[in-house]
């Protein structure tokens, strides 16, 4: 049984726009864009490039395909961690038995998870001037973290997936700044298909200042 020892009302309020975008308003009016926003400058050029080599049609595809196992994986993991049925858990989500073998591996790192804070809480930061919905704060191995849900065809390296860590860096601070609550380390869990998960632990500290350096580019079109 997961036991939830805080809850918090979100922070924030968000819209899309037309360009897929997210924006993120908080209760004073003030619109900040959202983490992965702001980090897709990492990606953007690769992506344009994956796009180009296969073709629109193919990469829509793949991009469907990864995006709805992705939402299935981390709606299986939301009703675990909230101690729901996982055989309704299924039914609801229409989960495919590669759906389901893939969270059944899933679960045993998920079962590293201690007392939680929150789960899908909507954060923002004055200081970083961005926003997001956090997956999950809690104890991870004894250690409080921001933790963070991830699917994958194949196993990842570190440094394929820095920007996770970049985004989870900020949900940290984003949730230190609202509540008072120092969140010190990041731990990234990623279910990955037709292998174990894999999980990657680091230091919140360890990511700022490379996430500072990703905002000031998104917002002024170059590296400080």
């Amino acid at each position: 049984m997961f036991k939830t020892i805080y809850e918090y009302e979100d922070f924030a309020q968000s819209t899309t726009n037309e360009d897929g975008s997210r924006v993120y308003v908080n209760a004073s009016g003030v619109a900040y864009p959202s983490a992965t926003t702001v980090l897709s400058v990492l990606s953007r050029d690769a992506i344009a490039a994956w796009r180009k080599r296969v073709g629109d049609e193919e990469a829509n595809k793949v991009s469907r395909k990864a995006t709805t196992r992705g939402t299935k994986i981390h709606s299986l993991t939301e009703a675990y961690l909230k101690n729901e049925d996982l055989d309704e858990a299924y039914v609801t989500t229409k989960a495919s038995m590669l759906d389901i073998e893939m969270f059944k591996k899933f679960k045993f790192v998920l079962d590293a998870i201690g007392d939680i804070h929150c789960q899908e809480l909507a954060l923002y930061s004055d200081h970083l001037r961005m926003a997001g919905r956090v997956d999950c704060i809690a104890e991870f191995e004894g250690r409080r973290a921001v933790i963070d849900f991830k699917t994958a065809n194949k196993a990842k390296k570190k440094d394929q997936i820095s920007s996770y860590f970049m985004q989870a860096a900020a949900y940290a601070i984003m949730y230190e700044e609202r509540t008072g609550i120092p969140v010190p380390w990041l731990v990234i869990l990623i279910a990955v298909e037709d292998d174990n998960p894999q999980v990657f632990i680091e230091r919140r500290d360890d990511w700022t200042k490379e996430l500072l350096r990703t905002r000031d580019y998104f917002e002024n079109g170059y590296w400080s």
